[in-house]
């Protein structure tokens, strides 16, 4: 029988994702911390946190995985209608905590947040080291939509989104997938699975495949040059 391993704040090891525990599905270790380079070692194998604020770090690695391959994503009628329309400005990295934050605000489908003021602290943290990343969206100079995750080789890592108008994480996350083409990613992975990611054409892969593209492609070098925040996001065609 597999036993949850525990970590300390003295070394960076996991134990291998293969010995996550069933149940709960995919809990790999608890304890830690959440410093940017635990944080990286963590999503080089596979490896997320995900715990309730006052409780201890956990670590996880669901079986199977959901992702989207960017070159799969889903537009329905009505998204590739508003995203024609052009009624929402996109950026990228022009204020990342934020959308953290957004995505942290109280939800009418759930009473409480994961993304606490340590997650916060933490991601802010890889943000400013140029890992985690943000796309806002914009309607009238306000912020109505954005998500973040990391990009680590030609792999991103999405955490959350918000939506305060319609469609507009949605509009948001299409900018991506079409920048992230552009450099050639391989993969966006989505961790685990709802009805939202599924109408954006999210599929669920093994993990031992889900592990094997971290193997090839998360120590792939960029292919950009220039930080996100001055990317010019064309009008969408």
């Amino acid at each position: 029988m597999t036993s949850l391993s525990w970590l300390d704040t003295n070394n960076l090891w996991f134990p291998d994702p293969s010995q996550a525990l069933e149940d709960p599905d995919g809990l790999v270790a608890a304890g830690g911390d959440l410093s940017p380079e635990r944080i990286l070692a963590a999503y080089r194998k596979g490896i997320f946190p995900w715990f309730n604020p006052g409780d201890p770090i956990l670590w996880w690695s669901p079986n199977p995985r959901t992702v989207i391959f960017p070159e799969q994503l889903h537009l329905s009628k009505s998204l590739s209608k508003t995203l024609r329309k052009g009624i929402y400005r996109v950026t990228f990295d022009h204020c990342f905590e934020a959308v953290m934050r957004a995505c942290a605000a109280p939800r009418s489908y759930a009473d409480g947040t994961w993304i606490s003021e340590e997650i916060i602290a933490g991601y802010c943290a890889l943000h400013k080291r140029g890992f985690a990343h943000s796309v806002e969206v914009w309607q009238n100079n306000e912020l109505v939509g954005g998500l973040y995750g990391i990009a680590l080789g030609r792999v991103f890592f999405g955490e959350s989104m918000f939506s305060r108008a319609d469609n507009a994480s949605k509009v948001g996350f299409a900018h991506l997938v079409r920048q992230l083409r552009h450099w050639d990613f391989q993969l966006i992975d989505c961790q685990v699975a709802n009805d939202h990611l599924f109408s954006l054409g999210a599929i669920e892969i093994p993990r031992e495949e889900f592990q094997q593209i971290l193997i090839n492609f998360t120590q792939e070098p960029a292919v950009y040059s220039l930080p996100w925040s001055s990317l010019t996001i064309e009008p969408w065609a």
